[in-house]
């Protein structure tokens, strides 16, 4: 609260200055100096943030350079592979915005059920979308072979290593440090990218356009985890919107294809 008696500007940026109790002091815990930045303060502020702006814009018109040269030397018949071949990058972006704002949040202490949940839930799918697609692309492009490659009991396998993901959320919500939640974490990622390659190799060739949509649609559902994770309702939404549409898509296909 401020000082009596002092008049402080009613708009602009302000700066708390939290005062610790001095025996016979006048100011308690918990009151603050309203104090207006010197301008060079500003300055700097405003230079940092519009550098940082400037550099996410960079970011973002080289990606769109990349993409729209990547996509205009593609082929009709071609389409399938390169949408499976950018689905594992939206995948691998999920995954490393979620390990990011796992890091950012522990060492504060500011991680909470919903934000463990969301973290797990955006890794667990984005790692699967990653090398689930870049096998798919590996069977439509030629690089692997479309015979269907598995491991005995294949489902176990997979249903085994995806209980290692709610482990994970578990054992991070029991202790949600920064210790624990690196390995919980990191046997999370390690085990569900081994699930989109194997789930994946053991499907034909010619069922792989299939497997894509429903890549598709564990990408959305990877980004509305993110939206929760960074409480964005605009991401909430959009991911739902693409989970949903990518397995109504999917059914539709095997409908259609008598799968």
């Amino acid at each position: 609260r401020a000082l009596p008696g002092r008049h402080y500007p009613q708009h602009g940026p302000y700066l708390g200055v939290y005062l610790r109790v001095v025996r016979g002091g006048v100011l308690r815990v918990g009151d603050t100096i309203a104090v207006e930045p010197a301008p060079w303060v500003l300055a700097l502020a405003a230079a940092a943030a519009a550098a940082g702006l400037a550099g996410v814009g960079g970011i973002a018109a080289a990606g769109a350079g990349s993409g729209l040269a990547i996509a205009s030397r593609v082929g009709p018949t071609e389409l399938p592979q390169t949408v499976a071949g950018f689905h594992s990058l939206v995948g691998a972006a999920a995954v490393a915005t979620a390990v990011g704002e796992f890091l950012h949040l522990a060492p504060l202490g500011l991680l909470t059920p919903v934000s463990i949940g969301a973290i797990v839930a955006a890794t667990y799918l984005g790692a699967i979308t990653t090398t689930g697609s870049l096998v798919a692309f590996g069977k439509l492009n030629g690089a692997l072979g479309s015979a269907p490659v598995s491991l005995p009991k294949r489902n176990l396998v997979n249903a085994l290593l995806s209980a290692v993901s709610l482990w994970a959320a578990a054992r991070m919500m029991r202790s949600p440090t920064l210790a624990v939640g690196r390995a919980a974490l990191a046997a999370c990622t390690a085990a569900s990218l081994f699930v989109g390659a194997h789930a994946t190799l053991a499907i034909g060739g010619a069922d792989v356009p299939v497997v894509i949509t429903c890549l598709n649609s564990a990408s959305g559902w990877a980004l509305c985890a993110e939206g929760f994770m960074l409480s964005s309702t605009l991401l909430t939404t959009v991911g739902a919107l693409i989970g949903f549409s990518g397995a109504l898509l999917t059914q539709d296909m095997c409908v259609a294809m008598n799968r």
